[in-house]
C-alpha cells in the first residue's frame, strides 16, 4: 500500500504547478483525500481536499481561489492545480487517504524569483 506524490519543484511567484497522487495497493476512490504541507519550522497544514466521488471539496482560506482539488478514479490519481503560486505556497505537499496512515513521502514544492 502505497501514495506517491509528484508534480513539485522550483517555480517564480505567479506560477503553476499541477501535484499528482498515484496510490498502489489499494483503490484510491475508496477514500477522501486531503492535501496537507509542511513549510520549514511550521506545523503541518490542511491546504484541501475531495470527497470520494468528487463532488465535494474544501480548500483553506490561504489557497481558495488559486488551488483546485480534483481526481481521477479510473486512474487512481488526485491532483492538486496550483495557480498564482507565492513564496508563502513553499512546503512539502503531502497526500493521505482519510481516515487511513497512508501517506505519501511529499514532494517538494518551492516558489521563489
Amino acid at each position: 500500500v502505497q501514495l506517491v506524490e509528484s508534480g513539485g519543484g522550483l517555480v517564480q511567484p505567479g506560477g503553476s504547478l499541477r501535484l499528482s497522487c498515484a496510490a498502489s495497493g489499494f483503490t484510491l476512490s475508496t477514500y477522501a483525500i486531503r492535501w496537507d504541507r509542511q513549510a520549514p519550522g511550521k506545523e503541518r497544514e490542511l491546504v484541501a481536499s475531495v470527497s470520494r466521488g468528487g463532488g465535494n471539496t474544501y480548500y483553506a482560506d490561504a489557497v481558495k481561489g488559486r488551488f483546485t482539488i480534483d481526481r481521477d478514479n479510473a486512474k487512481n490519481l488526485v491532483y492538486l492545480q496550483m495557480n498564482s503560486l507565492n513564496p508563502e505556497d513553499t512546503a512539502v505537499y503531502y497526500c493521505n487517504a482519510i481516515g487511513t496512515q497512508y501517506w505519501g513521502q511529499g514532494t517538494q514544492v518551492t516558489v521563489s524569483a
